[in-house]
């Protein structure tokens, strides 16, 4: 199990740098991210949350299969993603993330993405359309590898209202049963 930064960490906040197919443990890295994701229950998991500053990020969005259709079987790895374009009118979904346990908010977002990627094999997928919750949780993902947490796009002043709570989490105050990386934990000396 891999462990996951916590909000406020700066690795959070940092773009991604591309790779290549040569990275050390690249496929190793991939399996344990995929573990560590459903042992945390999420649906994507990205470089930036278990504390690597690469383009790398993993979802699996099958737990929404029976509301949402298209996700049935919807597992995929993206290595060096760029988003080529959004489209549509944007929609609210409620959002959350293993970096920021316990916060949940409602996210507007376009429901159309065109992407471009590689995958696990290295095989190249150009301007490939995304549509719905799958198009979504790409997203959300896809912002963690240009360093933008979801709780950035809530509005202002909903943001105020959670300020004590993402302090609380990072310092460590946070109810989660996995393990986390805490940028501002207080050591005892």
């Amino acid at each position: 199990m891999l462990p996951i930064t916590a909000y406020g960490h700066p690795t959070l906040k940092k773009k991604g740098e591309e790779i290549n197919a040569d990275y050390p443990g690249l496929k190793q890295l991939i399996e344990e991210m995929f573990e560590t994701m459903y042992e945390d229950n999420g649906v994507g998991l990205a470089a930036q949350q278990i504390n690597r500053t690469i383009r790398l990020f993993i979802v699996d969005a099958t737990l929404y299969a029976e509301e949402f259709p298209e996700t049935k079987d919807f597992k995929k790895v993206f290595i060096n993603a760029q988003m080529i374009a959004e489209e549509g009118d944007e929609w609210d979904f409620e959002e959350g993330c293993l970096s920021v346990p316990g916060i949940r908010e409602y996210i507007r977002r376009k429901p159309v993405i065109h992407i471009s990627y590689y995958d696990e094999n290295w095989d190249y997928h150009k301007n490939e359309r995304f549509d719905g919750v799958a198009a979504r949780i790409i997203q959300h993902e896809y912002d963690h590898t240009e360093g933008i947490l979801f709780v950035e796009r809530i509005p202002h002043f909903k943001k105020v209202l959670l300020k004590g709570k993402l302090k609380d989490i990072s310092t460590g105050k946070a109810d989660v049963d996995y393990k986390m990386i805490y940028p501002r934990l207080k050591r005892k000396r």
